[in-house]
């Protein structure tokens, strides 16, 4: 189960990114986009994205995953797939370099390139900075460079050739030794709860029946949030004094409730929309919950 944040909701959040008006096929096979870190915002939400994404960083900040954050303070490339979430805090007021924004597809039209699994993009459990010295700066800068002028021009195979420049960065990337000196945060457990706090609540509420939860259980939430469910578990335990499980059912509870009252809908849409795959389903939970069956909520008995 995800929770991404898709192309298209990136460009609504920072429109400047999209200065052309790329539409989500605009390679073919895949989408491409290239621009400069200007546009950036000082903070970015922590979510995942649905997309690849190579950064060029030029300026100083704080780059943000679950339980550990590391301090960006010199010319750094990040590789970010759609797997890890995290986000960005920009300490430095100027921000500069590109971004590099795509999909698998558009990197790997029809083929399997097996130095690729090994990648910075596509290794799992890799470390995804790499700091580099003024001569990588020159040479990487020339290349997102190139991409800006490729993407702005008429020829007809840029989209081919642009592939051929993301490949480059990948390589030179993989010549690097990746940073490791990530810091745990002071209160982890707090951190990791937060975020499942914040994750939970913006799943809601929900507007039409067709917004079914896209994430029901502990697991769901782990995997979105990138650590694994035992930890999840604990740290919310630890923090709150309820289980996971607890503050799920608590919300979902808390919105079949308001859905009973101030909607029309069928109790089988509430169900559904709620993540539950039968009404019956959804009646157990409801009455095991709140004491009572969902039909006497919208119709009490006077």
């Amino acid at each position: 189960m995800t929770n991404s944040e898709t192309v298209k909701e990136f460009y609504d959040r920072v429109p400047a990114a999209n200065r052309f008006g790329l539409p989500l096929n605009n390679a073919g096979a895949g989408h491409f986009n290239v621009f400069s870190r200007e546009s950036c915002a000082v903070i970015t939400p922590y979510s995942r994205r649905d997309f690849y994404k190579v950064s060029l960083i030029i300026g100083t900040g704080k780059l943000h995953y679950a339980d550990k954050w590391i301090a960006i303070d010199s010319p750094a490339l990040l590789f970010s797939n759609p797997v890890v979430p995290y986000s960005w805090e920009a300490e430095s007021p100027i921000q500069q370099g590109w971004f590099c924004l795509f999909t698998e597809t558009f990197l790997q039209p029809d083929e399997r390139n097996q130095s690729l699994q090994e990648s910075p993009l596509f290794k799992i459990g890799g470390n995804p900075i790499f700091f580099i010295d003024e001569l990588q700066l020159e040479e990487v800068s020339g290349i997102f460079k190139k991409m800006m002028r490729e993407l702005a021009s008429e020829y007809t195979h840029k989209y081919g050739l642009l592939r051929n420049y993301l490949h480059l960065i990948i390589h030179e990337a993989m010549k690097i030794h990746p940073a490791e000196n990530f810091e745990k945060h002071v209160n982890a457990s707090s951190r990791i709860t937060s975020l499942f706090i914040e994750l939970l609540e913006r799943q809601f509420p929900i507007d039409t029946p067709e917004d079914a939860l896209k994430m029901k259980t502990a697991n769901d939430y782990a995997l979105n949030l990138s650590v694994h469910v035992n930890h999840l578990n604990r740290s919310v335990k630890e923090t709150t004094g309820k289980t996971t499980t607890e503050h799920i059912a608590a919300r979902i509870t808390r919105e079949a409730h308001a859905l009973l009252l101030h909607t029309d809908w069928d109790i089988s849409d509430i169900a559904y929309s709620l993540g539950f795959e039968y009404p019956a389903y959804f009646t157990n939970f409801f009455k095991k919950h709140i004491g009572v069956p969902p039909g006497e909520i919208r119709n009490p008995v006077v």
